[in-house]
């Protein structure tokens, strides 16, 4: 007899044993598939999933919706190649749909510029060697942050043996654990990172993180986001700057400066060139914006004679 549940469980358990998936990714997987779970009342058949997704595309926004449709073909297929289930509900069920382009929301170089004041004054007025370590290890997330266009997970995970301060190399191990190198050439930057690493080379080396809080446990993604906010509150930023808009930042100021779009996407690692391209549409509204408000035509008022 099938049992929805027993079959989910069985499926969480492939991803982490067989698939060697990320902890992210099958909590994830976990949440969804529990909820389609309380809908589906033990059934999984075509008439279960389209009542599903009309629940789904009346509850979330798309970026949700279409998440949790990848998570139930997920498990579709762990059923179909365990002979659960003979044949596949999906094949008959239309679930494509137009996701309307939402474009990545970046921060303005000026306010960057205050972010980065504000943490280095921080560090230079600091009144006690704790307050003077936690800004240097801030000035070296913020700084990094930028440089890489890491997200904030690879940040928080980074390994000590990860980065090497002898040539400036940082290994990266993101989605689906892609690896890819990215340098830090800037001379700010790197100065940042060794003072962190000097600071910090005990707690470091005892928690083989490069990232490290008082505790001597490794950074948080909570705390990198509390840490924008105050340096954001500090340099009257008047924006609500979360990690991932460094990430655009980058993307989008790289492309600006004429970066051939093919290295971003290397930059970014992202698998498909088609995500990259977001960071276009950003690029020709900012242009819209300059020719429609700076262009030097609309000084110009012609009479005709």
């Amino acid at each position: 007899m099938f049992n929805l549940s027993a079959q989910i469980t069985a499926f969480l358990g492939y991803c982490q044993n067989r698939k060697s998936l990320n902890v992210k990714t099958i909590n994830a997987y976990s949440i969804d598939l529990k909820q389609f779970a309380l809908h589906a009342q033990n059934e999984f058949n075509k008439e279960v999933l389209c009542n599903y997704l009309v629940f789904l595309h009346s509850t979330y926004k798309p970026k949700t919706v279409k998440r949790k449709i990848a998570t139930l073909k997920a498990l579709t297929h762990y059923l179909m190649i365990e002979d659960i289930i003979d044949t596949n509900p999906f094949s008959k069920i239309e679930t494509a749909f137009r996701e309307p382009i939402l474009l990545p929301k970046t921060i303005p170089i000026s306010i960057i510029k205050d972010i980065l004041a504000a943490a280095y004054t921080a560090f230079s007025s600091a009144s006690s060697e704790y307050s003077k370590k936690t800004a240097a290890r801030d000035i070296a997330v913020l700084e990094l942050l930028f440089a890489t266009g890491a997200r904030v997970s690879e940040i928080c995970s980074l390994k000590s043996t990860s980065i090497s301060l002898t040539d400036y190399i940082i290994k990266f191990y993101g989605k689906g654990s892609k690896e890819r190198i990215i340098q830090i050439e800037n001379v700010n930057v790197r100065s940042a990172v060794d003072n962190y690493r000097k600071m910090f080379e005990e707690e470091i080396n005892s928690t083989g993180y490069f990232f490290v809080n008082r505790l001597h446990k490794r950074l948080t993604e909570q705390s990198v986001r509390a840490m924008i906010n105050k340096y954001a509150a500090i340099a009257n930023s008047g924006m609500h700057i979360t990690p991932h808009m460094f990430r655009h930042s980058f993307a989008t100021l790289l492309l600006d400066e004429d970066v051939d779009i093919r290295y971003i996407q290397k930059l970014l690692g992202h698998s498909s060139i088609t995500t990259t391209q977001i960071y276009t549409h950003v690029a020709m509204a900012k242009q819209k914006e300059i020719l429609s408000v700076k262009h030097p035509r609309n000084k110009i008022i012609v009479n005709a004679k």
